[in-house]
């Protein structure tokens, strides 16, 4: 399946007043289809079943490239399972994606398809760390966000508390940074992380939550 036939699948299902209204909620100057999630799901598990690794990266790649809202969020959908094997091309292309991010909901879809992928190694998390440096906020923000599902073990492995204690180490640095897109990343983290590991939220807020915003640490400590 070329991109060009996989797109004419999603504009099959495009909505001009969808369209419309998602574009102005994104606030996005990109090409909106209109295409509901559901829809965008049930392609893009139709093309997982049918595609060989290989294929399917290629596709997420002409997907993305099109740099239309819903072949973006499809090309992530496209790579977000747990076992592909081998992996190290699907995890190349979504990290090269994160400088392109300019929205949430588009940063986030690919998140979820890189968190599967870092579970899969978490190795690439050296990789990731490099993001928290860089001059582009989203690019910054992606750290935050791949790395949630260490914020989610009942019962982390010694692995697992030393990439969850990394990551707080992260987020602790980005506290002086007020931008609203970060603070909401630092509050989704420690939120998430209080529902399996209260000692550490606790612990964080008390060190840092003066220093965020007050929404923010609102939200960070909502559970706790």
């Amino acid at each position: 399946m070329t991109p060009e036939q996989a797109l004419d699948q999603i504009k099959a299902h495009a909505d001009v007043e969808r369209a419309a209204g998602a574009k102005a909620y994104h606030k996005s100057d990109r090409l909106h289809l209109g295409v509901p999630n559901p829809v965008l799901n049930d392609l893009s598990k139709q093309w997982r079943q049918a595609l060989d690794v290989p294929t399917r990266v290629a596709l997420a790649d002409g997907l993305w490239q099109t740099d239309i809202y819903e072949a973006r969020v499809a090309a992530a959908k496209l790579l977000t399972q747990a076992r592909i094997r081998p992996d190290e091309a699907a995890w190349a292309l979504i990290a090269s994606w994160v400088p392109d991010f300019d929205s949430w909901a588009i940063a986030d879809h690919a998140c979820m398809a890189g968190q599967k992928r870092l579970v899969a190694d978490p190795t690439r998390i050296d990789q990731v760390e490099a993001w928290t440096v860089s001059d582009h906020m989203w690019t910054r923000r992606a750290a935050l966000v791949i790395t949630l599902p260490w914020t989610k073990q009942n019962n982390p492995k010694p692995q697992d508390i030393e990439i969850r204690d990394r990551v707080l180490g992260w987020a602790a640095a980005y506290v002086p940074d007020q931008t609203w897109f970060i603070q909401k990343a630092i509050a989704w983290w420690v939120r998430e992380l209080s529902k399996h590991d209260i000692p550490r939220a606790t612990k964080f807020l008390a060190t840092h939550g003066d220093a965020m915003k007050p929404f923010a640490r609102r939200e960070a400590g909502k559970y706790l």
